[in-house]
């Protein structure tokens, strides 16, 4: 039998019961929500909407614009205007220099069109009047005679036009003009040289010219120079001078009569008569050939019948003076043995006889003129050798185009 529990006299106090006693009543509200109130009470009144962004810029756009003093505004009117009309004239210059271009090469007969450049600006307004400040026409490759003048270059000023506005332009009237000829070594190698002769400047009025030419089945190492001068009031002309061809290292030939010129042997052709004795005697056994050396018989006898004397004959510096301002074209067509044993070919030696210095100095010519035009008149002012070919300045007056 279980002991019954004893009930406690004093019980325990509830722990609720004591929070509720703590309780003085209700709160007070606080300064968040009268905030908070107030919040959701202004979002009550109006309904929620999304930004009208576009539409606010648009409004400030405007409003900084009307904004404006009247006085900015008519300066941004004029600055548009102005711009669309300098385009428009702009657009009008390029439609006459294309306009003038196409006259230029038919009436010219140009192979292709001209590059021109009309000055001045407003272009409408020269228009107007009839008259334009400047024109400036480029002309590639005009023939002149046997070259090819890789540019021509003119300046027209104070150009006076016969035309009813831009679409009927007749002709035109130029009181004066100046430019610039350019003939460049490019062209003067490629049509002149034919591939074999190049040009290169040297001072302010030479040209030098070096390459090969092919002469009787042998290519001889030319060499030359031409002096640039002006020739009349169009022209230019060239003295070809220093002109020499090596017949590889044993002679060269210098177009001429005088005693200089002709063809002689090279110091290293000269030595080589002292080291062979061959070709040494094969010189000395023509007596002509002695005659003209100056050489005594007597000596000439002693050096064929002992080598040692023959030896001290062609070994000395005399000799060699000797041998070397012997002409050996003058004895070629007689002795071609003689010169087959000095290791020249005949033919060769005939053909350079043929090869004189009018023959060869038209084969270097780089002389050329302008033509003449049908009205008013063209001079040449300067002629000056630059790295890359000649340059010529020109100038003239009272020119006419078209009707």
């Amino acid at each position: 039998m279980r002991t019954p529990h004893h009930l406690d006299a004093h019980p325990r106090p509830n722990p609720y019961e004591e929070l509720a006693a703590l309780d003085d009543g209700p709160l007070e509200e606080t300064p968040l929500d009268e905030f908070l109130t107030e919040e959701r009470d202004a979002g009550a009144e109006d309904a929620w909407a999304p930004p009208d962004h576009r539409r606010g810029g648009k409004r400030r756009r405007k409003n900084r614009f009307a904004g404006l003093p009247l006085a900015v505004k008519a300066v941004v009117g004029l600055v548009v205007l102005a711009s669309f009309a300098a385009l428009g004239d702009r657009w009008a210059v390029l439609y006459a220099e294309h306009r003038a271009a196409d006259t230029l090469k038919d009436r010219l007969d140009l192979a292709a069109a001209p590059e021109v450049e009309i000055g001045g600006f407003p272009f409408l307004t020269q228009l107007a009047d009839k008259r334009l400040d400047s024109v400036k026409v480029t002309v590639p490759d005009v023939a002149a005679d046997r070259v090819s003048l890789a540019k021509v270059s003119a300046t027209a000023h104070d150009v006076t036009l016969n035309a009813d506005g831009l679409t009927s332009v007749r002709g035109a009237h130029v009181p004066r003009f100046d430019g610039d000829v350019q003939l460049t070594f490019a062209d003067l190698n490629r049509e002149l040289g034919a591939s074999q002769v190049t040009f290169t400047g040297e001072g302010r009025d030479k040209v030098r010219a070096n390459g090969t030419l092919p002469v009787a089945g042998h290519n001889l190492r030319l060499r030359a120079e031409a002096r640039i001068q002006r020739q009349g009031e169009r022209g230019i002309a060239t003295e070809i001078g220093k002109m020499r061809l090596d017949i590889g290292d044993l002679a060269t030939y210098r177009p001429g009569t005088r005693a200089s010129e002709g063809l002689h042997l090279t110091p290293k052709g000269t030595a080589d008569l002292a080291r062979e004795t061959r070709k040494a005697r094969a010189l000395l056994s023509v007596p002509a050939i002695v005659k003209r050396m100056g050489v005594p018989e007597a000596t000439v006898r002693g050096a064929l019948a002992d080598d040692g004397k023959l030896a001290e004959l062609t070994g000395s510096p005399r000799f060699a003076r000797q041998a070397a301002g012997l002409n050996l074209i003058d004895l070629a067509l007689e002795n071609p043995d003689v010169m087959r044993r000095l290791g020249l070919d005949p033919n060769l030696l005939d053909s350079l006889s043929g090869l004189t210095r009018p023959v060869l100095a038209d084969r270097l010519s780089l002389a050329f003129e302008l033509p003449e035009p049908d009205q008013g008149d063209v001079r040449l002012q300067d002629v000056r050798v630059e790295e890359d070919g000649i340059r010529v300045r020109v100038s003239g007056s009272g020119l006419t185009v078209g009707g």
